[in-house]
């Protein structure tokens, strides 16, 4: 590798660049095969050390408190990292969290990325482990203090010596060459375009130019870190991506804002390279009422209908299938029930063993059914856990701002920065059944640390 390069490695308060802030610095220089200059600083991230993160690192409260802020070493740091290939461990970490403090300090820095984890993977394929206490296991590198900046940041320079005697410095150039691959735009795309999108939550639109002055729309995606998800569109490139000519991008409090936005801008744009999340064909779902099953429509399922309609599926061939699966399990008759061709005496599928038999006349038809009740009781629709709506809460607090996604019976009534606005929102609320959002809410709501509020009906 005859680029000149910088050899990183960051200490933080936490894992996410957002929210969490740098501890402590250490860049190597390494020039032709020679290690040039080395730096390092602890650096004062105006906020508490987790305990864990202490004992971790070893880096206390007391250590920091009298360090730099980043901002006053923010031009030094910079000038340290110029016109270097940026190498690192899980580069996109320290990469991700030292963009992020430029950002802060009113600077944009973008460089080469090497990544060591990455770079392992592929001059030793068959190796156990790639993180870098395997590296140091592995190798036999030297590092007096595990999780400091600078040993860290030797220990990767030693294993890229290593791997340079193994292989030969030719070998590790062309691996280096390609896993640092760099975006490649499309010629009508400036490169300002990616730098304007935050490395936050939020939603990004993909435009082409339809030949006759209009933008149409060819991809609405959605991620926690939107630049970083963008540039991968151009990295791993599909056919289609060089035909994009403008990005826009929404930014988010936080993940699920994201989730529901990407939903919503899908259905009304109907971007032409989305797959998932269109308009459903025909939603379904079944309904039983003891006697007689029979498929639910999308005109009977909605936000009052839903805590009485057994799975919903955007086909009805997805229904459909469901039904055989469960079917198959719980030794069902589809003929008695409906869902396959009348015939005389037993069923084909009572031939074949699974139907138990209610056909032929081996079973009552309330054993059957009660194996009917309990085969529909799991694929029955998640319940309204909740007495009345429901504003989940999600916070950014880089911006200092809050959004509170209200919600009634699985339906989004939509977002609100205010109580003014939540107030609006419940007031006009027409609860429309989403099966995107029904499926992004069941999830989100059933991880821990969620923070909700009960909304006044």
């Amino acid at each position: 590798m005859h680029a000149p390069l910088a050899i990183v490695d960051v200490e933080t308060t936490g894992a996410d660049p957002a929210a969490d802030r740098v501890t402590e610095i250490a860049i190597l220089h390494a020039e032709g095969g020679a290690l040039t200059a080395q730096w390092t600083t602890l650096v004062n991230p105006g906020a508490a050390i987790p305990g864990a993160i202490q004992a971790l690192t070893g880096i206390s409260q007391d250590m920091v408190d009298s360090a730099p802020r980043f901002a006053d070493i923010a031009g030094e740091v910079y000038e340290r990292l110029a016109g270097r290939v940026f190498v690192a461990h899980n580069a996109r970490f320290d990469y991700g969290f030292l963009r992020r403090e430029f950002e802060r300090a009113g600077l944009k820095y973008l460089a080469k990325t090497l990544c060591t984890v990455r770079l392992s993977r592929r001059l030793y394929p068959g190796a156990a482990g790639h993180d870098l206490d395997s590296l140091i296991e592995r190798h036999g590198l030297e590092c007096e203090a595990r999780h400091r900046a600078l040993p860290d940041a030797a220990a990767l320079w030693q294993f890229l010596r290593i791997a340079a005697e193994e292989h030969g410095e030719d070998v590790l150039a062309v691996a280096a060459r390609q896993i640092a691959r760099q975006p490649s735009l499309p010629p009508h795309l400036e490169r300002s375009a990616i730098e304007e999108i935050p490395e936050a939550p939020g939603v990004y639109l993909f435009y082409e130019d339809d030949g006759k002055g209009t933008a149409r729309p060819l991809y609405v995606g959605k991620s926690r870190a939107m630049r970083s998800r963008v540039l991968q569109h151009f990295i791993a490139t599909a056919s289609w991506t060089q035909r994009v000519r403008r990005i826009e991008w929404q930014r988010t409090a936080g993940e699920l804002g994201a989730l529901l936005r990407e939903a919503e801008l899908v259905k009304a744009l109907d971007p032409v390279y989305n797959r998932q999340l269109r308009k459903p064909q025909r939603l379904c779902g079944f309904a039983f009422d003891g006697k007689r099953l029979r498929l639910a429509g999308t005109d009977e399922i909605d936000a009052d209908t839903l805590s009485f309609v057994y799975g919903v599926w955007r086909s009805r061939r997805a229904a459909l299938q469901a039904l055989r699966t469960a079917a198959d399990e719980h030794r069902l008759c589809l003929q008695v029930l409906g869902f396959d061709d009348k015939r005389r005496g037993a069923c084909l599928r009572h031939q074949i063993g699974r139907c138990a038999g209610v056909c032929a006349g081996k079973e009552s038809i309330h054993v059957h059914h009660a194996r009917v009740a309990t085969a529909l009781a799991r694929l029955k629709s998640v319940d309204w856990p909740h007495r009345g709506p429901l504003g989940v809460v999600e916070a950014d607090e880089s911006r200092d701002a809050t959004e509170v996604h209200v919600l009634d019976r699985w339906c989004y009534l939509g977002t609100a920065t205010s109580d003014a606005e939540v107030a609006e929102l419940l007031e006009a609320r027409r609860p429309r059944f989403d099966y995107d959002h029904y499926r992004i809410l069941s999830r989100h709501l059933g991880k821990r640390g969620v923070r909700v509020v009960p909304l006044a009906a």
